[in-house]
């Protein structure tokens, strides 16, 4: 399939169509996304057939305006891996509150966390701020690696322009939780595992 050269739009029109409460396909390091402003996530869900209790991803530019939604007490511990590892492939899955962290991580007070290593995704979140985020493929299914293959599967939705996007890693981000000082838990095995995190156990991919 070839994407519909109406569906491509530039930076500010997919930052206007976000605002107006829509969803888009855009890329990342990893793997192309699909992405909505945060109080519009409920979409996502729907979209991609997902079950209610798998959680989006908050995806910025900014540390900051990631860590406000998380607890204190874990900020200090995600500062210092963010300062080696964002942008880059690793979430971040940290103590959080407020109606973000609801909206995406429904019934639970944590909230996953990244700043993507692809600049035309950054330039984006600059202007618009904050994003929810997950992998652009129908649940279950295989993830969608090119923007032809995300558009295969969302062709009613728009895509971030100038295509082709930078080449993705296709291999999706490393997700660590904390759980206490200097303590995390592997969730996910992916691109990127941080260095010298000594209580880190072994996890499966």
């Amino acid at each position: 399939m070839t994407i519909n050269p109406l569906h491509l739009f530039d930076r500010d029109g997919i930052e206007a169509h976000l605002r107006a409460g829509g969803a888009a396909l855009l890329p990342t390091d990893t793997l192309p996304a699909l992405a909505s402003m945060p109080e519009h996530a409920a979409q996502i869900w729907r979209l991609k057939k997902r079950p209610q209790d798998k959680p989006l991803i908050l995806m910025g530019a900014d540390v900051d305006a990631l860590l406000c939604h998380v607890s204190p007490a874990a900020r200090a511990d995600a500062i210092a891996l963010a300062q080696l590892h964002w942008p880059g492939a690793l979430t971040l899955v940290l103590p959080a509150f407020g109606p973000c962290a609801e909206t995406l991580n429904p019934g639970c007070a944590t909230l996953g966390l990244r700043i993507p290593a692809c600049k035309p995704m950054l330039d984006l979140l600059r202007c618009s701020g904050p994003l929810a985020t997950t992998s652009a493929n129908f649940s279950g299914e295989p993830a969608s690696r090119t923007e032809t293959e995300a558009a295969d599967a969302f062709p009613d939705l728009p895509l971030l322009a100038p295509i082709p996007w930078p080449a993705p890693s296709c291999q999706a981000s490393s997700v660590i939780a904390w759980r206490g000082p200097q303590d995390w838990h592997c969730l996910r095995r992916g691109a990127v595992m941080p260095v010298g995190v000594v209580s880190l156990p072994e996890c499966s991919g």
